[in-house]
């Protein structure tokens, strides 16, 4: 169905229009929609927040957060406290025979369910005076009246849709996959296991609890087919462990829109353009995307969030394709992981840049 272009004529709240009931109407309760509603009501901003959906709102994703994510997450005023998932040190990668591994070079991440997560983040909006309306669907823009509307309705946004936003440079896909699973946790980091056209991520998120993650560009590889793969180090850890959710998937996209606003309209999260899942990063965007999008508000312009959203992307864009240089092929991750199990610094350098400690 066509967009429906009519959505842009209430975008500029002038001259004879209305009154606007709030400052901020966000459409998406999920993390990004969330952060974009606290950020600006500590602005002092009149926010609501739409979702179709009541909470807690799961989302299939490897439930890790990087040291970074709960730096910007305090800064929210999300508290992430260690009681609230398991806390882990760093990354290890296994592949091609090869391990490798280093610790975060501040602080700690922390791997925590995402429907704990997603309550975290309500009540946080609570706390900051947001008004939550759940199980409420918007078909449409042209009777919002508010200052600034904020599309974060995820990779499938109709909000995207509505205020002609769709145009990409370019959308490359793959299919991520997660299941818990009932075993204790053998390690304190994030472990990333390379084989032949898949990836799998585990994340202790309790004592008592694993998440396993798997991304792969085939459509139909599922969970227990890929661990196939692992025999016997992942396999053997899980064997005889009961899931304790379903499985459940997605699809992980790289895509850069052209512009992320138009007339006073926004888009944040993965409404506004996605790095591929492989850097574990789109949580901490989110955060980071919420500060300088609460910033244009106040301001009264959002030209800045339009410049500054693509340079927020840069880092975890250039992650992505240096991490992606392992999915191609064995001869080159057998190269690339044995030249980091002989060079440990490379490694260290590499998850310093990640999480934001230093540059290339």
């Amino acid at each position: 169905m066509a967009p429906v272009r009519t959505g842009l004529r209430i975008r500029s709240i002038l001259g004879n229009e209305p009154m606007p009931e709030h400052d901020v109407f966000v459409i998406g309760g999920g993390p990004a929609g969330l952060a974009a509603a606290i950020a600006a009501a500590r602005r002092g901003m009149r926010v609501v927040v739409t979702d179709a959906n009541a909470p807690p709102i799961d989302k299939p994703c490897g439930e890790g957060l990087m040291p970074d994510s709960r730096l910007h997450a305090e800064r929210l005023g999300i508290d992430l406290p260690p009681s609230s998932g398991y806390e882990f040190r760093g990354i290890r990668f296994h592949g091609a025979g090869r391990s490798v591994e280093s610790d975060f070079p501040r602080g700690r991440g922390i791997g925590i369910r995402r429907t704990v997560l997603h309550e975290k983040l309500v009540g946080a909006a609570v706390k900051a005076g947001v008004e939550l309306r759940w199980n409420t669907t918007v078909s449409g823009l042209d009777k919002i009246r508010a200052r600034w509307i904020v599309g974060a309705d995820g990779s499938c946004s109709r909000v995207r849709r509505w205020a002609w936003l769709d145009s990409c440079h370019c959308n490359n896909r793959r299919y991520a996959y997660r299941q818990h699973f009932a075993v204790a946790p053998w390690t304190d980091c994030v472990e990333v296991h390379w084989g032949d056209g898949c990836q799998i991520y585990v994340t202790p998120v309790s004592r008592e609890e694993v998440c396993i993650a798997l991304i792969s560009r085939a459509p139909e590889l599922r969970l227990g087919e890929a661990l196939r793969r692992f025999f016997p180090v992942l396999h053997d850890r899980l064997a005889g462990a009961s899931a304790t959710s379903r499985e459940r998937g997605s699809v992980t996209a790289t895509r850069r829109l052209r512009a992320v606003t138009r007339g006073n309209v926004a888009l944040i999260g993965d409404a506004s353009g996605s790095v591929d899942a492989i850097t574990g990063e789109g949580i901490c965007l989110s955060f980071r995307q919420a500060e300088v999008l609460a910033a244009a508000m106040a301001k009264g312009d959002l030209a800045g969030y339009n410049r500054t959203h693509p340079r927020l992307a840069l880092r975890p864009q250039l992650m992505a394709r240096t991490m992606l240089t392992l999915d191609r092929g064995a001869a080159a991750r057998r190269w690339a992981l044995s030249a980091m199990s002989w060079q440990p610094w490379i490694f260290r350098k590499l998850l310093a840049v990640h999480v934001l400690e230093t540059g290339l």
